[in-house]
């Protein structure tokens, strides 16, 4: 699974200025719409009803929020910087500055998982993440997440 595969620059955002998960999650599943042609609300409401059961704030401010969608044709990725932490009920408690969104078709099964898979292993490197939150640019933004994962699988 390549980080290529889910996004492109168009779907990166440099700096969402959001207050909460929730808003956070509305603003997402906006671009998302945009990105996939689905209703924004629905988006939002698969979105919702996944962090009901259970933060998908996975630490050291990271959140991967995620969900299934009838009418997807593939994987979608959507990665944005805040502008400020916010609270997202993440497991450490500590609000969270990078968000990589993840759609999959309804019946993605496996792919799925070895998509969140790999940007659950992206989003753990330190470094990469350092470099995330120190750049404000969708193209650079875009470099790193690419470029990291390329010079991962080259390791």
């Amino acid at each position: 699974m390549d980080i290529r595969d889910l996004l492109s620059t168009e779907c990166v955002i440099e700096t969402l200025n959001v207050s909460s998960k929730k808003q956070a999650l509305q603003e997402l599943a906006k671009r998302a719409a945009q990105i996939t042609g689905l209703e924004e609300r629905r988006i939002f409401d698969v979105l919702l009803e996944r962090e009901r059961l259970g933060t998908t704030g996975v630490g050291a401010g990271i959140a991967i929020p995620h969900g299934k969608l009838p009418g997807l044709d593939r994987l979608h990725g959507l990665f944005a910087r805040l502008e400020r932490p916010i609270d997202f009920d993440a497991i450490d408690d500590q609000p969270v500055d990078l968000i990589f969104l993840l759609l999959a078709p309804e019946g993605a099964g496996a792919d799925h998982l070895k998509a969140l898979a790999r940007v659950s292993r992206l989003l753990r490197d330190r470094t990469v993440c350092e470099k995330l939150r120190g750049s404000d640019k969708a193209d650079a933004l875009y470099g790193l997440l690419t470029d990291a994962q390329a010079s991962s699988h080259a390791a």
